[in-house]
Parts: C-alpha cells; sequence; structure tokens
C-alpha cells in the first residue's frame, strides 16, 4: 500500500516530464516534415494552445510520412509505365504546342508545362461545351451514358443516394447489365452513404471502389480528398467541372433545395478525352480495382485518330498530396503572369497561397483588370471569414471583388485574356494547391472563352462589388474574427 502512494505522489509531481517529452516529439516532427512554414505555424499553434485535443488533431488529420510515401511510390511506378508513350509522342506534342502558340502567343507556356511535367498531351481538335449548373450538365451526361457502347469510368468526391444519384446509379447498372464495362470511384469521405450500399450490394455489375477509405484506424485518410469529378464515356465523350452527383445541383422547382446553386462544367469530346481517360486511369491503380491496360486503345486513339471534332485545344493538370509540385497553383500562375489585359477568377473559397495572391497583386498593379467572385456566404464559418481577411490586399492594389449573393457560387473557372478557360475541381485555397487529388481542364478556344466570359458578367449581375471603403466599414469584431481564422487557413 505504502509503495502504491509512493507511485501515486510521483505521478503526481513529474506527471508533465512525459507530456513535454510527448510534445517535444510532436512538434520535432513536424519540423523534419518541412512542410510550407505558414503550416508548420498553424500546427505548432493548435498542439499548443488546444493541449489534448490538438495532438489528437495531428495523430488523425496531420500526419503524412506514410500516406504521401506509398502515393509518391504509385505516381513514380506509373510515370514509368507511360515514359515510352510519352517519348514516342514527343514530337506530335511539340508540333500542337507550336499551333497553340500561333493562337494565344505566350499563354502556351501553360500548355508547354503540361507537355514538360508529363502531365498531359496538350490536344487539337476537340469540341468543347460549356455547362451551366447540374440542370444542363445532368441531362447531357445521362443522355450521352445512354448512348455507351464499351465502357463508362466516373470518379467523384460526391455521389448521393438522392433523386440525380439513384437516376444515374440505376442506368449505370443497366448499361453494366448490357455489357458496358462500367467503373466508379467515389471519395470515402465525401461519398460514405454511397461507399456503404455498394459494400452492402450483392447483385451490382458495377467495377465499384471507395478511394482512401476511411474508417477509426485510418482517419488520417480524410485529410486527403479525391475532390476530382471525371466522366469519360467509351474514352471519346469527357466531363469535367465543380459539379458532383447530388440533387443540391439542380436549382429544379421540384428538388427542394435550401439555396440556389452556382456551378460550372465542361463537355469534351476529341482526342483529348485519352488524357482524361489516363487521369482516371491513375486514380484506378491507387485504388483495389482490377487493372485494366491503357496499352488496350487509349493512348493508341491519340496517335491514330484524325478526326477533327472541333477547334479547341485541351490540356489537362492534375495534382496529389504527393506530386513533386503544385502543378494548378503553377498553370494558373504561369496564366497570369502572361495576362496582358483580363483575368477572371470564380471561387467557392478563397484562402491563397502566398505565391497566388502576389501574382494577382502584380498583375492588377501593372495594369491588368483583375476581377475575383466569391460567395457572399460560405458554407464553412471559419473559411468565409478567413477568405475575408485575404481580400484587404487584394482591394488597397486594384482587384475587384465581388460576392455572389444570388446563392452559394461553387465554380471554379478563370479566363485569361479572352484566351485562355480553366473549368475544374479546384478551388483558391491551399487544400486544393497543395492537399487534394484535383483536375482542372486548361482550354484555348475562342468561342468558349465568350461564353465564359458572358456567364462571368452574369454572376457579377447577382452580386455586390466589394470596395476597399466597404471592407473597412465592417464591424471590427468581424474583422476580428477574420484575423483569428486566417491563423487556421492553412489546415482548412
Amino acid at each position: 500500500m505504502e509503495s502504491l502512494k509512493t507511485f501515486f505522489h510521483f505521478a503526481l509531481d513529474w506527471y508533465w516530464l512525459p507530456l513535454v517529452l510527448l510534445y517535444a516529439g510532436v512538434i520535432s516532427t513536424i519540423l523534419i516534415e518541412n512542410r510550407n512554414p505558414s503550416k508548420t505555424v498553424a500546427w505548432i499553434l493548435v498542439i499548443i494552445f488546444f493541449p489534448i485535443i490538438g495532438l489528437l488533431l495531428y495523430y488523425f488529420f496531420g500526419q503524412k510520412f506514410g500516406r504521401v510515401k506509398k502515393i509518391k511510390k504509385i505516381n513514380k511506378e506509373q510515370t514509368k509505365r507511360l515514359t515510352q508513350q510519352w517519348e514516342q509522342m514527343d514530337g506530335m506534342m511539340e508540333s500542337f504546342i507550336a499551333d497553340i502558340n500561333t493562337e494565344i502567343g505566350d499563354l502556351s507556356k501553360v500548355f508547354r508545362l503540361l507537355k514538360n511535367q508529363r502531365l498531359s498531351l496538350p490536344a487539337l481538335q476537340n469540341n468543347v461545351k460549356l455547362l451551366i449548373n447540374g440542370e444542363q450538365k445532368f441531362a447531357q451526361m445521362l443522355s450521352d451514358m445512354e448512348q455507351a457502347q464499351f465502357a463508362i469510368h466516373m470518379e467523384y468526391y460526391i455521389f448521393e443516394l438522392d433523386t440525380i444519384g439513384l437516376q444515374v446509379l440505376n442506368l449505370l447498372e443497366r448499361k453494366a447489365a448490357e455489357g458496358v464495362v462500367v467503373r466508379l470511384i467515389v471519395d470515402s469521405f465525401g461519398s460514405p452513404d454511397m461507399v456503404k450500399y455498394m459494400q452492402k450490394t450483392t447483385h451490382s455489375r458495377i467495377q465499384f471502389n471507395a478511394f482512401l477509405p476511411v474508417n477509426f484506424t485510418s482517419l488520417a485518410n480524410s485529410n486527403y480528398r479525391n475532390h476530382r469529378k471525371i466522366c469519360v464515356i467509351d474514352n471519346h465523350i469527357g466531363f469535367i467541372g465543380g459539379i458532383n452527383i447530388s440533387d443540391k445541383y439542380c436549382n429544379d422547382p421540384k428538388v427542394k433545395n435550401r439555396i440556389y446553386w452556382r456551378d460550372t462544367a465542361l463537355r469534351i469530346e476529341g482526342l483529348a478525352v485519352s488524357m482524361l481517360q489516363v487521369n482516371f486511369w491513375n486514380s484506378w491503380n491507387q485504388t483495389d480495382g482490377e487493372p485494366f491496360l491503357l496499352e488496350e486503345g487509349y493512348l493508341r486513339q491519340i496517335k491514330n485518330n484524325s478526326c477533327i471534332r472541333g477547334n479547341a485545344a485541351v490540356g489537362f493538370v492534375s495534382s496529389d498530396p504527393a506530386s513533386i509540385g503544385p502543378f494548378n497553383m503553377e498553370a494558373l500562375l504561369i496564366a497570369i503572369g502572361e495576362a496582358k489585359h483580363s483575368v477572371q477568377l470564380c471561387t467557392p473559397y478563397y484562402i491563397p497561397s502566398e505565391e497566388l495572391e502576389r501574382a494577382l497583386i502584380i498583375a492588377a498593379s501593372a495594369g491588368v483588370k483583375v476581377e475575383l467572385i466569391i460567395p457572399a456566404q460560405s458554407d464553412s464559418y471559419f473559411v468565409q471569414h478567413a477568405s475575408f481577411s485575404f481580400l484587404k490586399p487584394l482591394l488597397e492594389r486594384g482587384v475587384h471583388v465581388y460576392l455572389y449573393t444570388k446563392g452559394f457560387l461553387h465554380a471554379k473557372t478563370a479566363c485569361i485574356d479572352h484566351k485562355l478557360t480553366f473549368i475544374g475541381t479546384v478551388n483558391l485555397d491551399i487544400r486544393s494547391f497543395y492537399i487534394n487529388y484535383e483536375i482542372a481542364a486548361i482550354v484555348s478556344d475562342a468561342a468558349l472563352c465568350a461564353q465564359a466570359e458572358q456567364q462571368f458578367e452574369l454572376d457579377k449581375m447577382s452580386a455586390d462589388w466589394l470596395t476597399l471603403e466597404l471592407w473597412k466599414q465592417r464591424p471590427r469584431w468581424k474583422r476580428g474574427v477574420d484575423s483569428l481564422c486566417r491563423l487556421l487557413a492553412p489546415l482548412l
């Protein structure tokens, strides 16, 4: 009994020692990881000011060594498998880039980035169609899937089992029963109900896989989200953009939505779709799905297909947690840096990297008309306030900022100099640039650019212009909350 009392007294006197050692070990680990300095400081602040909770958050959501190391290994293996194909197409890609340069000048450097980093073939002769909101995208996609003869490949962050979700799922099951190969990837964190449903279903002919399955022992996977929205039909029709499979993207009077949901997607037909297929293949190979071979016609189609479907040059920029660089951000930085007249940006979340913020300020200061539309009301309290903390430097240097008031603006688009359009899944935030699996289409097509710019102007009509004077009139307490939320910006 006496020895037990002695132990308790010792524990009470020295309980702080193992905690100090634990904190020192965790903080040392964060420093050794050589992350972005702002992210390092943010995690250290969370751990210090929220002692136990901070450690738990870091354990489940902050560690990156094991997962990122595995993703890097997969990326390296897949790059090796495609090396010969890339080398064979090198001359053709140079010819394509030369043609693009004739049309858009130095903005063609964006396509050279795609080639040099082996992200995508910058393909010519594509037909592209701008799709506004879920109403347009779902009608078009369902129609195209009805005509599928060989394969339907889908990769989505959110796939809800609601009206449109069940309509899509039933169509996929029917096409699979007809002999069409249907492969479906959904993100485990974004589509938990779909994952549970498919795991319980025993009769499905769909080849289904959950991306980075999330359970208690792998909660850290929820930090690495597959945010992509891809559909490839028979390897010649593709869809990309910000629209998930969910009723909330449809502004149908029959569907009860809380707010108007404004989003953008792109339909592509032509040579570029084969590269969208490659991106799906990369994702599929990171799941437990049975492998399929790109060599069975997918890349061969690029070299042999001479059918001219349109005038658009299209490439894809993709990135993931293990990418050697934040390629989506780099492509956008190149475009902004080469802009001579205008930059128009739409994003639901604006938590920029220092590089992006500086690029926008430099462009505006040099006389480029830089415009940014973000939601007046976000779906995240912390992101809303953090975003507002980044607006003042833009306003001070002449960037035009608009707050969309009609509903929630979820579109992720950029229009540069009436010549180049970005449409994809990439938010203008640190998470999209460095953590999530993301993808965007980069399109050089005069007609599409004109349509995208026209839509931008329509969106401005449903937005309030935020001037520096109006920003300064915001209550001090709100600006204080902005500043506090900004400290967490690298973790949001």
